[in-house]
């Protein structure tokens, strides 16, 4: 990119700008986290708020180059070599520092030493690794990942990996004995006695599992409407990794519609989102996440106007989201990823990105959106029209004809509902259910409020049924959806 397509860019993890050379600290900070990650660039010259070329004078520019390279060299530890050079852009001067990723993390500011002075880059700032991060750094070092490390608390012969050995049996053909154990590093041999891996204590259903890696979890939430305010379902999955991403994708299956469209003489079902690549993106969130960070789970939170998964640890540096087509791979968890490609969990490698891509494309109406939050990596499925239906706080009605008779926009006008109210309802209904399941579901107390506002008129338009007709008061008394009601909905 050229100088004007650079300063359209956001400062992020491997670009930022700066109008004067900075403070010497400040300086190095900035090429260590660089260097700890995936590299960077810093171009000195162009402010930042607002973004703006100001330019340094050109009878400086060789004596600044010399500070820099001496800030670096007296300043960082192990060495550092970037790429110094000069910009021009309309007789305004520009220093460019090109840093490359280390090979021999973590870096550190030698008068600090490596526990204090180790920095890594999470978005656009620079910020001071603890020991665990340091840790992960020096596995990156020895090209050595947290999943492969031992656990020497417990001898493998006595952890509890049955519905894993069962699982891989019905998935594979194969049986999980030791010489298999040992062929995939799930155990290794330490003066005579075989000790489990990180992977295999995570993928069993022992008690040292729950002890070790207690946050090695998925939480899911249904909330309501577009904040994280106020639940309608949640849940927690517990369960050894290898079958936490199909409960995961189940749970946000239960909480998007599915609607049909009529493609020539043909009636086919349609999902709201494109689960193919929400599937692909939880199974990644899980295999990929990075487990050394204690206390971090995955989350997986369903909206009215998105689905958004968030996986504890960055992106690994050498995957570029803004590329997916590219057929890019690369495993964090080494001993992990290739067990999980057994199990058909995930795909070839490199091929996931481009499902994700190819889904899209069939899905123009939802937005792909991926970004860094904190140490996590965060994506997110978005209505791009949902924004524009709400209308003072209400979603509009769009006008969509049926064969019932009705359009959304009478509907609308009748009931004097919002659509998501109506469609959550007679989703609902679709399998029987009394009023006080379905009251909750909108997350109201009020039961005669409920029956007066929502289920009369749901009735009286014959969108719901009574299972008991004859006995409206009846305490058995359930509704369900009617063919009308189901014409409207697959709309």
């Amino acid at each position: 990119m050229n100088i004007k397509e650079i300063i359209k860019q956001p400062e992020g993890r491997r670009l930022e700008f700066k109008s004067a050379l900075p403070e010497r600290a400040d300086l190095a900070k900035t090429i260590i986290a660089f260097s700890n990650d995936a590299g960077g660039e810093l171009y000195i010259g162009i402010k930042n708020d607002p973004r703006e070329i100001v330019g340094l004078p050109e009878e400086n520019l060789f004596a600044m180059e010399e500070q820099i390279s001496n800030i670096i060299f007296d300043r960082c530890y192990p060495a550092i070599l970037p790429e110094i050079t000069f910009l021009t852009d309309n007789d305004r001067h520009l220093i460019r520092i090109l840093v490359y990723r280390g090979s021999m993390p973590p870096y550190h500011l030698k008068d600090k030493g490596k526990l204090q002075g180790t920095y890594i880059r999470v978005g656009s700032v620079n910020r001071q690794a603890d020991e665990t991060i340091i840790a992960e750094l020096e596995r990156r070092k020895r090209n050595i990942s947290f999943d492969s490390e031992l656990v020497m608390d417990k001898p493998a012969e006595d952890l509890d990996i049955n519905n894993f050995r069962q699982e891989y049996k019905e998935k594979t053909g194969e049986k999980l004995d030791n010489r298999t154990l040992r062929k995939l590093e799930l155990i290794k041999d330490v003066q005579g006695i075989e000790y489990p891996s990180n992977a295999l204590v995570l993928f069993s259903d022992d008690k040292i599992r729950q002890s070790m890696f207690h946050y090695a979890k998925v939480e899911c939430a249904r909330f309501k409407g577009i904040k994280s305010e106020e639940f309608i379902d949640q849940k927690s999955i517990y369960s050894n990794i290898s079958t936490q991403a199909e409960e995961a994708y189940n749970f946000v299956l239960r909480h998007i519609n599915k609607g049909a469209t009529v493609e020539g003489v043909y009636t086919v079902s349609r999902w709201e989102y494109p689960v193919k690549a929400i599937r692909e993106v939880i199974r990644n969130a899980i295999v990929h996440r990075d487990y050394s960070l204690m206390g971090k789970d995955v989350k997986v939170a369903v909206y009215d106007d998105m689905i958004e998964i968030t996986s504890p640890g960055l992106l690994p540096p050498s995957i570029d989201y803004s590329a997916m087509e590219s057929r890019q791979s690369d495993a964090r968890n080494k001993i992990l990823a290739p067990i999980f490609k057994r199990l058909g969990i995930i795909d070839q490698w490199g091929n996931g990105l481009k499902l994700i891509a190819d889904e899209l494309k069939d899905y123009p109406q939802i937005g792909f959106r991926w970004k860094e939050v904190g140490l996590s990596f965060q994506v997110q499925f978005v209505k791009l029209d949902y924004g524009e239906t709400i209308s003072n706080g209400n979603l509009n009605w769009d006008q969509v004809g049926t064969k019932s008779g009705l359009s959304w926009d009478q509907v609308g006008t009748k009931l004097g509902l919002s659509r998501d109210q109506v469609v959550l309802i007679l989703n609902k209904c679709l399998e029987a259910h009394d009023s006080n399941s379905l009251a909750d579901l909108l997350g109201l107390n009020n039961r005669t409020k409920f029956r007066d506002k929502f289920l009369k008129p749901l009735l009286g338009m014959d969108l719901l049924a009574m299972t008991k007709p004859d006995k409206p008061t009846s305490s058995q008394q359930k509704y369900y959806t009617t063919e009308k009601g189901r014409i409207l909905l697959s709309k």
